[in-house]
């Protein structure tokens, strides 16, 4: 068995290199593949990722900065695993708990697999971020009849076969709603497993901006009732 990971990359030179060497570290009952997609970084990422590129299966550099969602399905088209799992490039979530996140799958309980900060712990975030955080999850469980504590985690884990179904649009931050979405609606059960989270702050690099929660909520409504691919 095959595990692909996606860790789409913007301006974080200062972590992904110790993210890449996380995720070489562990050990896991299946095979590895790392598929980096560089989204136009302009910090000295694109350097240090050259010099990381021996260790890497296959590295993708965007031109220019698109977002998120664009990195992520660059990255879902070079996929040759049988599981999928998204990793993102700075140090808020730790890979150490793969195994954990992969057990599910590995039992055959379910395809998807979510990774909750919210769960069992209270991660220190701002109110304003939680209360975000919440009513987004709160939204997607009245619109698609869900039970999450977490939709906006980037700890996302779906079989390629899941993958082959999914009709992903999304260029930015909206690409989270957007799978949880289109995962509802196609009637897979998503199994969530509590996670930590070293939460950054905009000053340390977090990027995600309000905006980009009225971007979720938009898709979150378009995706109910959008029509889905066959």
């Amino acid at each position: 068995m095959l595990l692909s990971i996606i860790i789409p990359v913007y301006n974080e030179k200062s972590t992904v290199e110790e993210v890449i060497n996380k995720v070489l570290g562990i050990n896991l009952p299946c095979e590895k593949e790392i598929i980096v997609v560089d989204d136009g970084s302009n910090d000295g990422t694109a350097e240090v990722l050259r010099l990381q590129e021996t260790k890497i299966t296959r590295l993708y550099s965007n031109p220019v900065n698109v977002g998120k969602g664009a990195a992520v399905r660059i990255g879902l088209s070079f996929v040759q695993g049988d599981i999928i799992l998204i990793q993102d490039a700075d140090l808020e979530l730790d890979p150490n708990e793969y195994a954990q996140l992969l057990q599910p799958i590995f039992e055959r309980k379910t395809s998807v697999v979510y990774g909750s900060r919210f769960l069992e712990r209270r991660p220190k975030i701002s109110p304003l971020r939680r209360f975000a955080n919440f009513f987004l999850t709160e939204l997607t469980n009245v619109l698609y009849g869900s039970k999450l504590t977490d939709m906006g985690t980037a700890y996302k884990v779906f079989t390629s076969e899941v993958a082959k179904k999914l009709n992903l649009q999304a260029n930015k931050f909206e690409i989270d709603p957007e799978i949880t979405a289109q995962i509802c609606r196609l009637g897979y059960k998503i199994i969530e497993i509590p996670i930590s989270y070293n939460p950054r702050t905009v000053l340390e690099g977090k990027k995600i901006r309000a905006k980009d929660g009225v971007k979720a909520v938009w898709t979150l409504f378009h995706w109910r009732f959008e029509k889905l691919k066959k």
